[in-house]
């Protein structure tokens, strides 16, 4: 069965290669794993809730006001930082067009000759020169482009992320060069956060127990002090050790993968081309660097070629159809005949010709008057007319009708 191609317009987020998910007509772009990021959420929530329920209150009368408001402010601002992080292009970069990819080919193809057979073939590699620094720069046999520098393939997202630092699943998605100083903004706000909770819920408990006793206080705020102190025990050692390891690697101007690679140091014994030699230049750049607009255009328009059976695109037709006939009964050349098959017949001719001549009211009279009287009916006037009318021509024309007629 034939199809019919119908285009239509539709967001490019919507085509995108790679495994993310989208939301809000492409402005949301996460990963497909999304279950330790909703864990993240929960625990965030849950601590500082329990938090500002039971030991707010009573900090805020015994000690100070300034409590609470300093927490929740620390909240939100993890918060926006978490979902700032997840939400955003970590800074993906397009696959080649088939036209450009068959270009590279070409060019690859070229470059190395014929490569005979049981060889392997040369890596495809292309050098260029960043602060009198050779860097490498790998081609992506998935996205069918040379990486640029600092760029990472995420086999999670499967996608080429510009300035690759890693996959982070508790915010559910890849970090880059878009969102990894939101990241890090991230990681130091939660571990002050965590740090925050942890110290004054130690305060409740001393100053609670100071005036009720120690089991008391653990009577009035039954199974919330576990909890929180089972979150933020382990939290404290995991976050800020992390915030701890970023700090780090933002001093050196590095990423995770350059370092878990060695790419700057061991035994490939090079220097970070990168690197501004100054630890604060470094931060600055980072941290304080310009924010990268996305090369996806997520939300841009493009047209789309949709495919749907003939009989579908087709409109219902009420009543009777009307038949379609692809023969011609026209020569098509002068000296051409017209097929045997599409020459009307004679029975067709007689009831076209029928249909096509039905009497009138009129002409039915005529005939039921001639039948009762043999009375010779004038024809009808003849169309035409001499351009001199006479009463000799009139009298002539009345007598060459009748001779006419009885010939």
């Amino acid at each position: 069965m034939s199809a019919v191609m119908i285009t239509r317009k539709v967001r490019k987020w919507e085509k995108l290669p790679g495994k993310n998910t989208f939301c809000c007509d492409g402005r949301v772009m996460m990963a497909r794993q999304k279950g330790v990021f909703y864990l993240t959420l929960f625990l965030i929530v849950g601590t500082c809730s329990l938090f500002f329920a039971f030991e707010c209150p009573y900090l805020s009368i015994h000690l100070s006001p300034a409590i609470p408001v300093f927490a929740i402010v620390l909240f939100l601002f993890v918060l926006a930082m978490l979902l700032r992080t997840s939400f955003s292009d970590p800074g993906v970069l397009p696959r080649a067009l088939p036209e450009e990819a068959t270009f590279i080919e070409m060019e690859i193809e070229a470059a190395n000759g014929n490569v005979p057979a049981g060889q392997r073939p040369p890596p495809r590699i292309r050098n260029v020169q960043i602060n009198g620094q050779i860097v490498k720069l790998k081609y992506c046999y998935t996205c069918k482009i040379f990486r640029p520098p600092r760029a990472s393939h995420c086999s999670i997202c499967d996608n080429c992320v510009d300035r690759f630092d890693h996959h982070c699943p508790w915010v559910g998605n890849c970090v880059g060069k878009r969102n990894y100083r939101y990241f890090y903004l991230f990681t130091l706000s939660l571990s002050l956060l965590t740090i925050y909770i942890f110290t004054f819920d130690i305060v409740h408990v001393v100053m609670r127990s100071v005036d009720s006793g120690f089991v008391k206080t653990l009577q009035d705020t039954p199974g919330t002090y576990p909890f929180k102190v089972l979150v933020c025990f382990f939290t404290l050692w995991s976050v800020v050790g992390l915030t701890g390891f970023h700090t780090y690697l933002i001093s050196l101007n590095q990423t995770t993968n350059e370092d878990i690679k060695g790419s700057w140091s061991g035994k490939n014994r090079v220097q970070n081309p990168y690197s501004h030699k100054n630890m604060l230049k470094n931060c600055c750049e980072v941290l304080c660097g310009p924010a990268y607009p996305s090369v996806l255009d997520r939300r841009g328009l493009m047209q789309d070629n949709l495919p749907i059976p003939a009989s579908a695109g087709l409109p219902a037709i009420q009543g009777n159809p009307v038949p379609q006939t692809t023969k011609t009964t026209a020569p098509l050349l002068p000296n051409e005949h017209t097929p045997d098959d599409t020459k009307p017949s004679i029975s067709d001719s007689a009831i076209a010709h029928a249909e096509k001549r039905s009497p009138s009211p009129k002409e039915e009279k005529q005939s039921t008057l001639h039948k009762v009287l043999p009375i010779p009916i004038s024809p009808p006037t003849p169309t035409k007319v001499p351009p001199l009318a006479s009463p000799e021509t009139d009298a002539d024309a009345s007598v060459i009708i009748p001779r006419e007629k009885t010939l």
